[in-house]
């Protein structure tokens, strides 16, 4: 078990410690609700603090210090990345393996060109002509198929595949189940039939992009379905054949991205958003959870609704939703008195 005093915590992580004993010794961390005695928490505001008093933590990181409380406080100006820090210490993931080398129940191709100082693990198979640079860990049950090209520094967890033809920059992470490759949802209607189109393009993940485990992406149908250096996509993601996602997007859980569209730089697709086929997104916009997104939109912009309009727009449209029960009363009033300005069907005129 890993124990380290909260002196040497306050100093790995740069925080000042306010403790009445400086020596107290840390042999974990966890969150509020799971803390036990002897290990240390988190907490990000004053409205915690009763929650706090009654966990059982013996210290806490915090990004001011808090005189009244008696358990002993790290304060840092960033106590999530403080807090992280400390978590590795404790927790350390370990995912590179020193002893780099092909494990003897992988199966790699005569052909394949992998790094001395890549990591196949058992089970893991690499088909041939691909090539897999240094650094690269390729976790048990991975499946890279014919001439694929995989950068420095990835990490393939169990379970992902990759169909043929497909390029990793350096230090992608792919997720368990993660599926890269697959032929694009493309038909033809011949003679009452649905036929394949042409799938013969490929996946092109830039450096620095991490996909979430079960999310997949489809080749392009002659050319790269490409995702831009250092965009973060979450689990259960779905972006289709020919699709140009650009740099440092955030694409949460359960978007569906359908053919042939971009985004610009900066995009954030919240959860469960859909994006028709064929659009671009521009640079720097977000759009809401739920949203349908069916045309084109310009940069800056934050987009909510299905489909999805600007902001300022969609804010009145709920508004008025709002007020529909009001309105509806309204209207039946208005209604009677109307019928009662009316004369009676048979009074002479």
């Amino acid at each position: 078990m890993t124990s380290i005093d909260l002196s040497t915590l306050a100093i790995r992580v740069h925080g000042e410690l306010f403790a009445r004993n400086h020596d107290h010794v840390i042999t974990g961390a966890a969150p509020l609700a799971d803390a036990q005695a002897g290990q240390i928490t988190l907490i990000d505001h004053e409205k915690y603090l009763p929650r706090l008093q009654e966990s059982q933590a013996t210290a806490c990181v915090t990004n001011r210090s808090f005189p009244e409380i008696s358990i002993s406080q790290i304060v840092v100006a960033n106590p999530h990345e403080a807090f992280s820090k400390i978590c590795e210490l404790f927790r350390p993931q370990n995912l590179i393996k020193r002893a780099y080398g092909i494990d003897r129940l992988a199966s790699v191709a005569s052909s394949a060109q992998v790094s001395e100082r890549a990591f196949v693990e058992a089970f893991a198979s690499v088909a041939e002509d691909s090539s897999i640079d240094e650094g690269t860990h390729l976790h048990r049950g991975v499946t890279v198929m014919a001439g694929c090209r995989i950068g420095k520094d990835c990490q393939l967890f169990p379970g992902v595949v990759l169909y043929p033809g497909t390029v990793l920059e350096d230090r992608v992470v792919l997720h368990a189940g993660c599926v890269l490759g697959a032929h694009g949802f493309g038909f033809r209607m011949e003679n009452g039939c649905h036929v394949p189109t042409a799938q013969l393009g490929w996946v092109h993940v830039e450096s620095d992009v991490e996909i979430g485990a079960n999310s997949t992406v489809d080749r392009g149908t002659y050319g790269a379905t490409r995702i831009g250096c250092g965009t973060k996509i979450d689990n259960l993601v779905m972006i289709a054949h020919n699709c140009n996602i650009g740099k440092h997007n955030l694409i949460c859980s359960h978007v569906g991205v359908a053919g042939s569209s971009s985004t610009g730089d900066y995009v954030v697709l919240a959860g469960q958003v859909g994006v028709r086929d064929h659009i671009h997104i521009g640079s720097r916009t977000m759009v809401g959870a739920q949203a349908g997104v069916v045309a084109d939109t310009g940069e800056d912009k934050v987009m909510l609704g299905s489909p999805a309009m600007p902001r300022n727009e969609q804010a009145l449209i709920f508004a008025a939703l709002n007020r529909l029960p009001e309105l509806r009363k309204t209207v039946k009033q208005l209604s009677k008195q109307v019928d009662q300005l009316q004369p009676p069907k048979n009074a002479p005129v």
